[in-house]
């Protein structure tokens, strides 16, 4: 009997999907729980595995078309993957009139044998028997240990590359390469040309010595990183938390338009846009007004593990009431960030330079970066906007302020 292979159910903000890749052509054994294919969205790749052990019969949809939710992609026929072949080793010992019995049976298993397999990761269903009505000995399980120590190591598997990947050229090369844009890509263009058609955007700039929390870093770091089961303190945290604690001062920041209403938010839900290979991703850190340094790092640390292997869920990109992202990862000095609408606001932090600062009459060379707050002038006035920074700079300038919350 045939099983349909079916999209899963999209959640409301995702109307359809597009089939990214068959990691499975017709004809292939599948097992169940295996990844037969990847289904692309406007947010995230999901992947879609096998019901049951089978064969796959059918491919409906081909990489490419456009799937609804629960609409069918192919479907699996009856049979099972393929048995693991038996250690070369054991084979050979093995007699020609021996019956092929499963050895996994506590019956056909010594004791002896099953203990040697279990410590050295032998399944004995990989184990041909030779001892009477098929049992598997001591002797089986040695030969099949020592055969698995000479076999050659298996070679690494090639990471996947990045969709649509920008094409190498040879020099004075006048060929073209039409590659269709990743729908993850072609929705973070529709959305970025929106804000900008649909928003009165403004964006206003400060600057952060950033002395006071690299010098803070520097001395906790590692006490930091012991305390907490290896979580790393980097400097995210410390913008994560002044800007929640802006937020509380500034609700109007935090807040979003629905058609002719404004609607204020009590929960400061921050996103932090991770690069990935598929483009630009903004997971959401939940309530990160409660969260502690230590969760508010590892939280980052898992979106960019998640982001770098496709593993994100639509969960955790959906929602959110202020974005913040770091174009200093990658050397930038100044840019102006663009709204991720229906939210109001977007923090961008850049490259920390080492400057000449005049500071009580003095000249001294301070770490600086310069901070980039975009708004949505229809929400959030001049006034607003400028004042929010500074309190994001005065909160980084003098750490302290976040434990006295002055």
């Amino acid at each position: 009997m045939a099983i349909e292979i079916k999209a899963p159910t999209f959640p409301e903000s995702v109307a359809d999907g597009t089939v990214a890749t068959w990691h499975k052509k017709p004809g292939d054994a599948v097992k169940r729980d295996e990844l037969i294919v990847d289904i692309e969205t406007d947010k995230v790749v999901i992947e879609v595995l096998a019901e049951a052990d089978g064969v796959l019969a059918q491919i409906i949809k081909n990489e490419g078309d456009t799937v609804l939710s629960n609409e069918v992609l192919g479907s699996l026929g009856e049979g099972g993957a393929a048995a693991p072949a038996p250690a070369a080793a054991a084979q050979a010992a093995a007699p020609a009139a021996a019956p092929a019995v499963a050895a996994g049976d506590d019956q056909i298993l010594s004791p002896a044998a099953r203990k040697i397999a279990e410590e050295n990761g032998i399944d004995p269903n990989s184990i041909a028997g030779t001892g009477k009505g098929g049992r598997v000995t001591k002797e089986d399980v040695v030969a099949a240990v020592d055969a698995k120590k000479n076999a050659p190591a298996t070679p690494a598997a090639k990471p996947a590359a990045p969709a649509a990947a920008a094409p190498v050229f040879a020099s004075g090369d006048r060929t073209e390469k039409r590659v269709p844009m990743t729908r993850v890509r072609a929705t973070v263009a529709r959305r970025l040309v929106e804000a900008q058609s649909n928003m009165a955007m403004l964006t206003t700039f400060n600057e952060v010595d950033m002395t006071e929390v690299m010098a803070l870093r520097s001395k906790y770091k590692d006490l930091f990183e012991k305390s907490h089961n290896g979580v790393r303190l980097g400097f995210m945290s410390f913008f994560v938390k002044a800007a929640t604690e802006a937020l509380k001062r500034f609700p109007a920041v935090n807040a979003s338009i629905d058609g002719a209403d404004i609607v204020y938010h009590g929960y400061a839900d921050v996103g932090v846009a991770v690069s990935s290979d598929r483009g630009l991703v903004v997971p959401v850190l939940r309530n990160a007004e409660l969260m502690s340094l230590a969760e508010i790092e590892n939280g980052i640390a898992t979106f960019g593990k998640k982001a770098r292997d496709g593993k994100l869920s639509i969960d955790e990109m959906t929602g959110g009431t202020f974005t913040i992202t770091n174009g200093g990862t990658f050397g930038s000095m100044m840019s102006t960030p663009i709204v991720n609408p229906p939210q109001a606001a977007i923090l961008g932090m850049h490259n920390i330079l080492q400057r000449p600062m005049a500071i009580n009459g003095q000249v001294v060379i301070r770490p600086m970066m310069y901070l980039a707050l975009s708004y949505d002038h229809r929400l959030i006035d001049g006034k607003e906007a400028v004042t929010f920074l500074v309190t994001i700079k005065n909160l980084l300038e003098d750490p302290a302020r976040l434990l006295l919350d002055i």
